[in-house]
């Protein structure tokens, strides 16, 4: 009651519990003060009235609980204003019951009901351990994993509450569900959710071992493909390499990776001059052209132009993780990666190694590297004696809420110095980030890198080209779009539609003539793949707006639909 007083005295409240986590978590308690903690924390999360002193109780048993206080901590964190003081105490406790608990508080969706409950089940003593896995076997390989229903933080929280490697060690030869615990994986290590879900679930290492080790057993399809080549991509340059692996562990399984996947049976699923059977049902009709689709085939055109993104995909990037170059240490390393375009958000980043290390996701755990038309085609890590900030990282949410990740790049005679490091608090922690020493690199050496990566086109698909193409054209003729009052904005291809490219451009009346009026309109153009030549492509988008007032023949994108309604435009986004 003393407690229950003293919080009423200082007017703290339900909505204050972030700040009674941090100010618990802080306080010095001694090894002979435990027990009276723990006596302490036991009364208040069973006798307390009030979010704050519950809150108490379980920040407490997050540092002095014992297995018998799972059952009880579970069932509190079902109560929506303790889940997250619960969470805290789970993970340390019991993390599968932390994972059941999460779930059970966040997956909305209906489809992920079955797999919640069967998860949520299994936490149980009613059933017995062998019921158990069976139904969570069923549903883990049965609801569908695709990165509308899995985010990275939801995926390990699926990986936690199924015990994956226990599941799988208790079926070796299952291929179903080894594909299943490969497709959570790679969502788990998705760089465009948040880099550090991959780093925080702690079977990673074994969960690969096990499906890399296991992959003669999958039947070689385009889906499979994906999922193994989109693994070493991970392994390779991504988070995967920062994982606690034994020396030379994680290059093995690399390499078994890449002699899987040179073999005929996979590399023939993206040959184009190859023959398959769209109607089959399979991945593998992703090597079908136009003249597979249609109603005889049963194969829909958008399911179609999906399977050839994939596999146009695959043949651009099958044999980049295994070329040895972005797994070599020393010095600076840069690699622009294209994920799978069928796996969800934020597929293009261009990922910094140092010492075969990549930087981004080791110092910034809330979302990926900036993609190359932000970092490279603007030569912003093009290195000069005026110091460059330069932002390599943004939160998945946006600066503004979670933060991002800058640097200042500044050349100091024969080497190019990174410094002056800027990025927010990690997660649990009560202070701010520890510092980042500077990085020295030997300037001939980074400039020769740079170049070659500003140069690399190989990972980049003919829509991307376009998009390029018609951005260093309105960056070389600002003219194009300024006759029209606008200016240049983003210029890239859809995330939802990688083959269509997006102009967007700013439009202020009275731009031309330099004296710009009132707040700028957002429009955007999209210019659909029509199978030409990326350069001829281009060339004609740029002499439409050469010819043309884009306004005409784009559609309003940003802005206010009160500026829109003043210039005599339609406002797209009312309901």
């Amino acid at each position: 009651m003393a407690l229950h007083r003293r919080f009423a005295e200082l007017g703290v409240r339900a909505c204050h519990r972030r700040a009674v986590l941090y100010a618990v978590a802080a306080l010095p308690l001694p090894a002979e003060h435990r027990p009276a903690a723990r006596s302490l924390a036991r009364q208040l999360t069973r006798t307390g009235t009030t979010v704050p002193a519950v809150t108490v109780g379980l920040a407490l048993l997050a540092r002095v609980g014992e297995p018998e206080d799972v059952p009880h901590v579970f069932v509190l964190g079902l109560v929506r204003s303790l889940t997250g003081a619960a969470l805290q105490a789970l993970d340390v406790l019991d993390r599968r019951a932390g994972a059941v608990v999460s779930l059970l508080s966040s997956a909305g969706r209906h489809e992920l009901q079955p797999l919640v409950r069967a998860l949520a089940a299994s936490v149980s003593a009613s059933a017995s351990v062998e019921a158990d896995d069976a139904a969570v076997r069923r549903e883990l390989t049965a609801f569908p994993a695709g990165p509308r229903f899995l985010d990275a933080g939801t995926a390990r929280r699926v990986a936690e509450a199924a015990r994956l490697p226990d599941l799988l060690a208790a079926h070796p030869a299952d291929p179903e569900l080894l594909a299943r615990a490969g497709l959570l994986l790679v969502r788990i290590a998705c760089e465009g959710d948040a880099p550090g879900e991959l780093l925080g679930y702690r079977d990673a290492p074994g969960v690969y071992e096990t499906v890399v080790g296991r992959a003669g057993l999958l039947t070689p399809t385009l889906e499979h493909h994906a999922m193994l080549l989109s693994l070493a991509l991970s392994l390779s340059s991504g988070t995967g390499v920062l994982l606690d692996w034994p020396p030379g562990r994680r290059e093995s399984l690399l390499a078994a990776l890449g002699r899987l996947l040179a073999r005929p049976a996979w590399t023939s699923l993206t040959d184009p001059d190859g023959t398959c059977d769209p109607a089959g049902g399979s991945a593998d009709a992703a090597r079908t052209g136009a003249a597979g689709v249609g109603p005889d085939t049963g194969v829909d055109p958008d399911t179609a132009a999906a399977w050839r993104r994939r596999a146009g995909w695959i043949r651009r990037t099958g044999r980049r993780p295994f070329t040895g170059a972005a797994t070599a240490g020393g010095g600076l390393r840069i690699e622009i990666v294209a994920g799978d375009p069928e796996g969800g958000r934020a597929s293009l980043e261009t990922r910094v190694l140092v010492d075969g290390r990549p930087l981004v996701p080791a110092l910034f755990p809330f979302g990926p590297a900036h993609g190359p038309e932000i970092l490279l085609d603007e030569g912003l890590l093009r290195a000069d004696t005026e110091p460059r900030r330069v932002r390599l990282a943004e939160a998945w949410c946006t600066e503004g809420c979670c933060g991002a990740l800058h640097v200042t790049v500044r050349r100091d005679g024969d080497e190019v110095v990174w410094e002056d490091w800027r990025r927010p608090a990690l997660p649990g922690s009560r202070g701010p980030a520890p510092a980042v020493p500077a990085l020295r690199f030997d300037a001939a050496a980074y400039d020769a890198e740079v170049t070659r990566a500003e140069t690399d086109g190989d990972w980049s698909w003919r829509a991307r080209r376009t998009a390029r193409l018609v951005k260093a054209g309105l960056t070389a003729r600002p003219e194009l779009l300024t006759r029209w009052d606008a200016r240049r904005g983003w210029i890239g291809t859809g995330f939802d539609d990688p083959d269509t490219v997006k102009v967007n451009f700013w439009y202020q009346p009275g731009l031309a003539a330099g004296r710009p009026e009132g707040d700028p309109l957002v429009f955007q153009w999209a210019v659909p793949d029509d199978g030409a030549p990326p350069r001829e492509q281009a060339e004609a988008a740029l002499r439409r707006l050469a010819e043309e007032d884009p306004k005409h023949y784009s559609r309003v994108s940003g802005g206010t639909r009160e500026r829109a309604e003043e210039l005599g435009f339609a406002w797209p986004f009312d309901s």
